[in-house]
């Protein structure tokens, strides 16, 4: 009887180890060796995957203007500025004034990806795994918090280039000079280079983000080996 027993619990323990090994057989391959530097590398790729994938696509022509999630409109300054010229029949200098807006984010993110992709590589993520398990944008928002500020510095200076590349700085001289003679109005003078590399960057960080949470929810969207190891530990 008690022989009966003892080989009734090694065939149990059996089955269950065989049955253990098979769950760990299924879990993804190396991710209980991945360190940090690994899952730092993945999250990198990530950012470089947004930035290659979706920034460029602000680059294009109405990349900015006819993308509603980045779109660049008027600050609450000039929409009194839209809308009397509007009211006096010159809605075309109106659209004009806001496309050629969106028309320098356009140029400059062109001219300024090399800062982001140089940004993405100086990122080390001393809490890796904590952006890992963290929100679908949680890298966007860790690379936003470490690099606005600098991005914000390099950029200003290619935005205000671009803006006279399109010719938004005399399109909008002359819109604002035709606002300031109409009787009544008080007078203003925006700063509009600000006001575009915040919209811009805005725009960059979000499209960046776009590629992060298609990378965290879709596995096909995992372009390298090192994705599909890293994003698999949060899944």
């Amino acid at each position: 009887m008690i022989r009966k027993f003892l080989i009734g619990l090694l065939v149990f323990n059996l089955a269950a180890c065989a049955e253990l090994q098979q769950v760990v057989d299924q879990l993804p391959q190396q991710t209980t060796t991945l360190g940090n530097d690994q899952i730092a590398s993945g999250l990198r790729q990530a950012l470089d995957l947004g930035i290659d994938k979706q920034v460029t696509k602000l680059t294009q022509t109405d990349g900015f203007f006819k993308n509603e999630l980045v779109k660049i409109t008027l600050p609450e300054e000039l929409q009194k500025v839209d809308k009397a010229l509007r009211d006096i029949g010159l809605s075309s200098l109106a659209d004009e004034g806001l496309k050629v807006l969106n028309r320098a984010a356009e140029d400059a993110v062109k001219e300024a990806t090399p800062i982001f992709v140089d940004a993405v590589k100086g990122i080390t993520f001393a809490d890796a795994k904590n952006i890992l398990l963290g929100n679908d944008d949680a890298a966007t928002q860790y690379l936003t918090t470490k690099t606005q500020t600098s991005l914000y510095d390099k950029f200003q200076p290619v935005i205000n280039s671009s803006f006279a590349k399109v010719g938004a700085d005399k399109i909008w001289a002359n819109l604002i000079t035709k606002y300031n003679n109409i009787p009544f109005t008080n007078n203003v003078n925006p700063d509009l280079t600000d006001y575009v590399t915040g919209e811009a960057l805005k725009g960059v960080y979000t499209m960046i983000a776009v590629e992060e949470k298609e990378i965290r929810n879709s596995v096909a969207s995992r372009t390298t080996d090192l994705l599909k190891q890293v994003f698999a530990l949060q899944d």
